[in-house]
C-alpha cells in the first residue's frame, strides 16, 4: 500500500512538472528577444519603392507618415507583437533585413536604411479634426411664422482612436478630435431652444461599441413640419463608411426628441 502511494505521488509530481514546463513555453510567457529587438533599431525602408516604412527606437515604432501614432512593440519567439496584441510572423531578420507577414499573409521585405535618419518624420504625429469650425444659419417659414436656426460645429480636445492598416498591411492608430454641435432656434427675438450636443447624448440611439469609436461628425438642418424643426446628426467612424443618422427634432414648445432614421 505504501509503495503504491509513493508511485502515485511520483506520477502526480511528473505531471505537474510537465504542465509547468508547457506553461513556461506558452506564447505569453516566453521571454522577449532583446537581441532581435536590438537588430531592429534604426530606419527601415522598402527597397523597391525606396520609401521609408518606419523607424525603431528602443521599444517604439515611429511611422514615416504624419498622422500614425507611435506603437509600442516587443519581439517574442518568431513574431513581432504590438501592445494591442496584434502579431506579425517574422520570416527573416538580420542586421540589415527584416521580412515579416502582414495581416493579409503577404510577405513584406524591408531593408535598413543607410541614409541619414533626417529623412524620417520625427515630429509628433498630428491629431486629426474631422471638420473645421463651421457656423451655418438660415430662416425658415412655417404656418406664417419665421424661425431662425443656427448651428455651430466646434472641434474639441476629446480624442477618439481609430485603428487601420497602412500600405505595408500593418496596424496603425490615428487619433481624431471629437466635435460638439451647438443648435439654437429662435422665433423672432424669442429663443425657443439652445443647447450643445455631444455624441454621448445619442447613447440610446447608437450601440455602445460603435459610439465609443465614433465621433459626432455633422449636424445639418433637414426640414420643418408640424412636429418642429428637424436636424440630422451624423455619428460616424472617422474616415469610414459606417455612420448613424439620427433625426434631432426641436419642437415649437422647446422640447427636443431623437429618432434613428438611417444606418
Amino acid at each position: 500500500m505504501k509503495n503504491r502511494q509513493i508511485f502515485f505521488t511520483l506520477i502526480l509530481a511528473t505531471l505537474l512538472t510537465a504542465c509547468s514546463r508547457q506553461k513556461s513555453v506558452s506564447g505569453q510567457e516566453m521571454p522577449e528577444s532583446r537581441e532581435a529587438k536590438a537588430l531592429l533599431q534604426g530606419v527601415w525602408m522598402d527597397p523597391e519603392s525606396e520609401e521609408v516604412s518606419f523607424s525603431v527606437k528602443g521599444d517604439t515604432i515611429f511611422y514615416a507618415d504624419a498622422v500614425s501614432q507611435p506603437a509600442y512593440f516587443k519581439i517574442v519567439g518568431d513574431s513581432i507583437v504590438f501592445a494591442t496584441g496584434t502579431k506579425y510572423f517574422i520570416e527573416k531578420q538580420t542586421e540589415h533585413l527584416f521580412w515579416f507577414r502582414n495581416q493579409n499573409g503577404d510577405l513584406v521585405k524591408l531593408e535598413k536604411s543607410t541614409d541619414s535618419t533626417d529623412v524620417f518624420v520625427r515630429d509628433q504625429p498630428r491629431i486629426l479634426t474631422y471638420t473645421h469650425q463651421v457656423k451655418t444659419d438660415s430662416v425658415v417659414t412655417y404656418q406664417g411664422k419665421n424661425y431662425h436656426w443656427y448651428i455651430a460645429i466646434n472641434p474639441t480636445k476629446y480624442k477618439v482612436m481609430k485603428r487601420s492598416y497602412n500600405d505595408d498591411g500593418v496596424e496603425v492608430e490615428n487619433v481624431y478630435y471629437d466635435n460638439i454641435m451647438h443648435v439654437s432656434v429662435y422665433q423672432g427675438s424669442q429663443c425657443i431652444y439652445s443647447s450643445d450636443f455631444r455624441k454621448q447624448m445619442y447613447a440610446n440611439r447608437v450601440p455602445a461599441g460603435f459610439l465609443k469609436d465614433a465621433i459626432l461628425a455633422d449636424m445639418a438642418y433637414s426640414s420643418i413640419d408640424d412636429t418642429g424643426l428637424h436636424f440630422n446628426a451624423t455619428i460616424c467612424i472617422p474616415d469610414g463608411a459606417s455612420c448613424y443618422l439620427v433625426d434631432t427634432t426641436v419642437g415649437y414648445n422647446g422640447r427636443m426628441t431623437m429618432k434613428t432614421i438611417e444606418y
